[in-house]
Formats: C-alpha cells, sequence, structure tokens
C-alpha cells in the first residue's frame, strides 16, 4: 500500500492533512450510499410474501407430514417441486433454517447475505496489487460494496433461498485473509460444494504453488459431497447423475438466467449430441485458456485479478451459470486496460454497464442483435477470462499510462458563472467504445424518461388548443393550410413523410462519426451541447405535455406519416406503445437538425456543404409542420434548448477556438507540449488573465 508521504501535497503537512480530511468525509459518504442502497434492497427482498420464503423449494422439512419439524413421514426431495437449483450440500446445510419463523428467517436471510456483500467489498479492496494510490485505498472498498448493492448479480442472490454470495466470500477470505494453507485450502472446498465449478480454484492454487491448499480443497469437497450422498442419496442421484450438475434444476437450462456456453447455445438452437460436443470443446477452450491468465496474474502479484478470471471462468463452463453467480466479473475492473489514460476508464465502465443495467438498454431490440443481447454477461465473463489484455505490472503504462492532452483553459465568460474546475477541454480522440457505450446508454435513458412523461389526454389537448390560439395571435397559425396542401400533392407528401422518418437520426450520427474521426476536440464541443440540449428538452416533455395537431380532435388535420388516428380510443392505436405521444414540446426532431445545421455552418470547409448544412434545418420544420405532426412553436422550442445547450458549453467550458495546449507531464518527470491538431491551429491563441 502507497504510504501518506507518497501523495503529501506541496503545501507540506497542511496539504496532507487538508487531502485526508477530505477522503475521509467522502469515504463517509460513499459508504452512507453504500449503506442506503443496502437498506434498499432490503426492502425490495423483505416485500417477498412469507409463504414464499424457501416454500417453493420444498426443502426436506418443509412440508407438512414430510418429517421434520412438520411431522413423521416419508422426507420429501430437495428437487421434487420447487425451484431449488443448488447442490444437495447446500440443501442439507439449508434445512435448519426450515424450522425458523418466517419473519425471522427473512430478516435473517437477507441482512447475512447484505452483509456478507459488504465483506467482499472489504476484502477485495485490501487485495488489490500494491502500490496502490492513497485515494484508492480509501475509497475502493465502498465504492465496489455500492457498485454490488446494484448489481444485477446481488439483487438476485439477495432472493430467498440463494446462496451464491457465500462462495465468493469463501474463496476471497481463503485467498486473502485466512493464514495457512490448509485453512485456506478448506474453504475454497466449501465454495465449491456449494457451486461445483468453483474447484478450478484447486488447479490455480496448485499452478501457484499453493498445493497442500489444493489438496485440503479437493478433500473437504469430496468429504461434503460424500456428506450430501449419505444424508440425501435420492437428491444427490438426482443432481450428479439424472441432470448432470443441476442442468435444467431451477429453471430452463435455455433461458436467459443461464448465462454459461451451455445456455448460449441452446438458445441458439443446437441440441443434442452436437450442442454436447462443441459445449465441451468451447469449456475446454475457456478453461485452457483462462487458467493460464489466471496464474500468470496471480505469479505477476494481481491476485484478486486472478481470483476474479477463474471466478469467471467457472460460471461461464458450468452448465448452469446462473446470473446471481456472476459477482467474479464486477471483480474483474481490478485489472487494468490500456496504455492511454483516457482508455483506461473503458474497461470498469463496460463492467458495470453490463452488471447494472438490462441488456436492452445496452443493445437496441434488432434480432440480428439477440445473440449477443440475449448473452451480454456471458460475453462480459469470458472476455474478463480468456481476451481482456489486461496490463503486467512490469508494463512501464502500468503506472504511467500516456497522459491525456488537454487544451489551454479559457477564463470564466461571466465571473458570477465560473467554469467548472473539472470541465478540461480534452484535445485527443476519445475511446470508441466508451462513446459508443455511453451514447447508447444515454440515448435509451432518454427514451425511457421521455415514455415516462406525463401523458395526461386532456391536459395535452388543452396545451394543443393553448399553442394554436397562441399562435393565431401571432398570425403564424400556418399547420392546417400547409398540411392540406402537402396532402394534395402526393409527390411532396411523399418526400416529406420520407424525410421526416429518415434524416432525425441518420444525419446527427453521420456528424458526429465525420467529427470523432476529422476532428476530435470539435466532436466533444458538438457532442456535449447535442447532449445538454436533449436533457433540456426532456424537462420540457415532463412539465408540458403537448399533443401535436395530428391527435387534436375536430382540426381537421391528416396524419401522413402514421395514417389516420381514432381520436376517439385514448390509446390512439399501436403508435402509443412505442413512443410518448405527448413529448412534443420542444420538438427534438427540428432542434437536432438545427443543431446540425449550425454544425456544419460552422466547421465544413467548403461553401456547398454550408449551404446543405443551412438546408437541413429548413426542410425539416417544414416536414414536421406539413405532416402535423409538430406545431410551430414546438420548432420554436427546439431552437431555444438548441441555443441553451450551445450556451451552456460556451459557459462552462470557454469558446470552441481555444485549443492551445498546456505542458504535459510525462511518467518520467519530462515535460512536453502537447501537438496542436493542424485544423484547430489557426484558431489557438493565447488568453490574457486565463484560469489556471
Amino acid at each position: 500500500m502507497a504510504n501518506a508521504a507518497e501523495h503529501s501535497t506541496a503545501d507540506g503537512h497542511a496539504g496532507v492533512i487538508g487531502g485526508n480530511s477530505r477522503l475521509g468525509a467522502a469515504r463517509l459518504l460513499l459508504w452512507a450510499l453504500a449503506g442506503a442502497l443496502a437498506v434498499r434492497q432490503a426492502v425490495a427482498v423483505l416485500r417477498v410474501p412469507p409463504a414464499e420464503w424457501l416454500g417453493g423449494f420444498h426443502l426436506p422439512g418443509s412440508l407438512p407430514g414430510s418429517g421434520g419439524s412438520a411431522g413423521g413421514g416419508a422426507v420429501a426431495s430437495v428437487y421434487d417441486v420447487g425451484q431449488f437449483a443448488g447442490t444437495p450440500f447446500a440443501g442439507l446445510v439449508l434445512k435448519p433454517l426450515v424450522g425458523l419463523a418466517a419473519p425471522s428467517l427473512e430478516v435473517a436471510w437477507t441482512c447475512v447475505t447484505l452483509l456478507f456483500v459488504a465483506a467482499i467489498g472489504l476484502v477485495a479492496a485490501r487485495g488489490l496489487p500494491d502500490p496502490v494510490p492513497r485515494r484508492t485505498a480509501l475509497l475502493a472498498a465502498p465504492v465496489l460494496t455500492a457498485l454490488m448493492m446494484v448489481s444485477l448479480p446481488v439483487r438476485e442472490a439477495a432472493s430467498p433461498g440463494r446462496t451464491a454470495v457465500v462462495p465468493v466470500l469463501l474463496v476471497l477470505l481463503a485467498v486473502f485473509r485466512v493464514p495457512g494453507d490448509r485453512p485456506a485450502g478448506f474453504l475454497v472446498g466449501l465454495a465449491a460444494a456449494l457451486q461445483p465449478a468453483l474447484l478450478l480454484f484447486a488447479p490455480l492454487l496448485w499452478l501457484t504453488g499453493r498445493r497442500p491448499a489444493a489438496r485440503t480443497a479437493a478433500v473437504t469437497f469430496a468429504a461434503a459431497t460424500a456428506l450430501s450422498w449419505a444424508a440425501l442419496p435420492r437428491d444427490s442421484w438426482t443432481y450428479w447423475v439424472h441432470h448432470l450438475a443441476g442442468t435444467g434444476l431451477g429453471g430452463a437450462p435455455d433461458g436467459l438466467a443461464n448465462q454459461s456456453v451451455h445456455g448460449a447455445l441452446l438458445r441458439l438452437g443446437l441440441t443434442g449430441p452436437v450442442e454436447v460436443l462443441l459445449y465441451a470443446a468451447l469449456a475446454g477452450v475457456v478453461v485452457w485458456f483462462g487458467l493460464r491468465r489466471a496464474v500468470r496474474y496471480a505469479r505477476d502479484g494481481q491476485l484478486l485479478l486472478a481470483v476474479a478470471v477463474t471466478g469467471c471462468v467457472a460460471v461461464a463452463v458450468s452448465p448452469t451459470g446462473w446470473r446471481h453467480q456472476l459477482l467474479w466479473v464486477l471483480l474483474a475492473v481490478a485489472g487494468k486496460v490500456g496504455k492511454r489514460a483516457a482508455d483506461r476508464r473503458v474497461w470498469p465502465v463496460a463492467v458495470v454497464l453490463a452488471m447494472t443495467l438490462p441488456s436492452a438498454v445496452l443493445l437496441p431490440n434488432l434480432t440480428a442483435l439477440a445473440p449477443v443481447r440475449d448473452n451480454v454477461l456471458l460475453l462480459t465473463a469470458v472476455a474478463a477470462a480468456c481476451a481482456v489484455p489486461f496490463l503486467p505490472r512490469s508494463s512501464p503504462y502500468w503506472r504511467d499510462p500516456v497522459p491525456t492532452d488537454y487544451g489551454r483553459p479559457a477564463q470564466a465568460r461571466w465571473s458570477r458563472v465560473p467554469l467548472l474546475p473539472f470541465w478540461r477541454r480534452v484535445l485527443s480522440r476519445p475511446n470508441l467504445l466508451l462513446e459508443l457505450l455511453l451514447i447508447r446508454v444515454g440515448y435509451s435513458l432518454y427514451s425511457h424518461i421521455r415514455a415516462a412523461a406525463p401523458t395526461s389526454r386532456s391536459l395535452a389537448e388543452g396545451n394543443g388548443s393553448q399553442i394554436l390560439g397562441i399562435e393565431r395571435a401571432l398570425g403564424i397559425d400556418i399547420e392546417h393550410a400547409v398540411n392540406h396542401a402537402v396532402v394534395a400533392t402526393p409527390w411532396l407528401e411523399a418526400f416529406f413523410n420520407f424525410y421526416y422518418t429518415s434524416f432525425h437520426f441518420v444525419v446527427p450520427l453521420t456528424i458526429l462519426a465525420a467529427l470523432y474521426w476529422r476532428r476530435p476536440g470539435d466532436y466533444r464541443w458538438a457532442r456535449a451541447s447535442l447532449g445538454l440540449a436533449t436533457v433540456l428538452a426532456l424537462a420540457g416533455f415532463w412539465l408540458y405535455p403537448l399533443a401535436p395537431p395530428r391527435l387534436m380532435p375536430g382540426l381537421g388535420f391528416v396524419d401522413t406519416v402514421h395514417g389516420p388516428q381514432d381520436l376517439a380510443n385514448p390509446s390512439y392505436g399501436a403508435m402509443t406503445a412505442i413512443s410518448n405521444q405527448y413529448a412534443a414540446m420542444p420538438s427534438l426532431h427540428f432542434g437536432w437538425s438545427l443543431w446540425c445545421g449550425i454544425v456544419i455552418v460552422v466547421l465544413a470547409p467548403k461553401g456547398w456543404q454550408k449551404l446543405l448544412g443551412a438546408l437541413h434545418p429548413l426542410i425539416t420544420v417544414c416536414a414536421i409542420v406539413a405532416t402535423a405532426n409538430h406545431w410551430v412553436l414546438d420548432a420554436v422550442g427546439g431552437a431555444v434548448v438548441v441555443t441553451a445547450g450551445f450556451g451552456l458549453v460556451h459557459v462552462l467550458s470557454g469558446p470552441r477556438g481555444l485549443h492551445m495546449s498546456l505542458p504535459a507531464q510525462r511518467g518520467d518527470g519530462a515535460d512536453r507540449e502537447a501537438p496542436v491538431p493542424p485544423d484547430t491551429a489557426p484558431a489557438a491563441r493565447p488568453v490574457a488573465g486565463s484560469r489556471p
């Protein structure tokens, strides 16, 4: 661990004290956040009706007349009717819990599970490879705990009857906290008895020189399995022989909850001997590459990463790798990926998004993407085990990645609106994968928030009448005349319908792609302004639900794009299920087109390109009015939010043309002048009095 002296500031002891106090406050806040998330998770779990707590698993003694506390008679099988997917040894361990009263069992099970999650965070944080920066050492445990509390594995593992958190904690304690090889091997053997695929940790221990621990793990697993055979012979036969290590228990093996190679092949439609042979071959490849990488990382001093990789391998090759068993993937953020400092965030962000968000948020609902979307967690685990190029500690980029090139900071435009201290102009091209992830997740969240905006028909139609009244007072109520003139001209109607439905997404994405490739500094400026404008538009959707002209009864508008709508039906047909029909003020159809026009006019090098850019918002405003999808004032609202987006970027980060670089620090202490992109060099000028 790094000591405090290594992180002292130029102010000496006072700087250290100030830094420690800030870190301490941040640490307390993060632990408070983790606690609040744990309470939220506990409340969600405790809402499960008492009758469902372990009752659906039909553990021995849980049925009337089955023996034990419920009376005499034959002992019911663990796997008869319920959804229990654990090993017979897990059923044997859970059997004494059946006699507890329901409220006591609910509270105890939930609290212990969440405490185990916090313990995993503490142990994993202490397993980070040295040297660890002081900030990382202090904040890693609460950050990891908070992330685990909102992750999909913990949300499912805290459900009644699931023990997926326990094996993870047992392995981490064995590797990092328990002294002596035999006690450590005993804990690994117990973890494997609860989740058999974790027996892969025995080869890891053997290959890293801990052979007594590996032997003890194997003996403990064999003893626990033999004990369960002696106590529950029928269930052991069902689990190990009839269902081949639990395949098909607790749910359909081809269900989305089974994030293993076997489950993925079944979802692809493969069955029979072909599927079994392919599964065995792929599992062998994953085990071979994964264990080799884990051994290499362990010998390199990255023991936490080695443990995470082995856990990912175990879940991927298991016949049934349930989602609640994939907590190992989150631990793989301990590995460092990328030579550039700007690339270091890509792997952690990708893992956190995959582990916390539904796959439908990460990928569009397209049939061609279904094999990827249905197996996001599995693909992340396999990537961590076999593909992600984690840096070795011997790499010169381990501690000193290639620094990010920043532009010269600008002075505040107004003294009362200071620039954000963390908003620094980055000149280098951002990581493409990170950009695609953030754009996709951002748009998905935008779609969900827009769909959740108020949809009161009476309020929306009342606001529509209000907008029409304002336009009549201003003499700009041209929507009806334009709509009917276009309907009377078939070729013009077809043109505007095509333009309305085709260019809304294509043009902005094309511009962003071109800027990303040719002008990365301007890409960040343009992307930020578009994002801020979209966020402001969401506020308008919530505060002012508005019926567009095509959904205003009695006004005679023709919906040229969607066809006739039954205005007597509040659902307006199938379109209501696709999006919020009252999210019309401001018009992002026009707003995004105006953003495109401004960016093209400002940045395009040729006159004809600027002309096309200026025509795009003009044609778009004609299209939204002609198709009766927006009022004229909706376009005004779109122009307002886009102007505000550009204005906020200008106020918070300074003028776009200010791209002169400051000296950047190399890892070896040498100064260098960051390069100025050729396309921005003419605009780079020193600014007197600019902020440091």
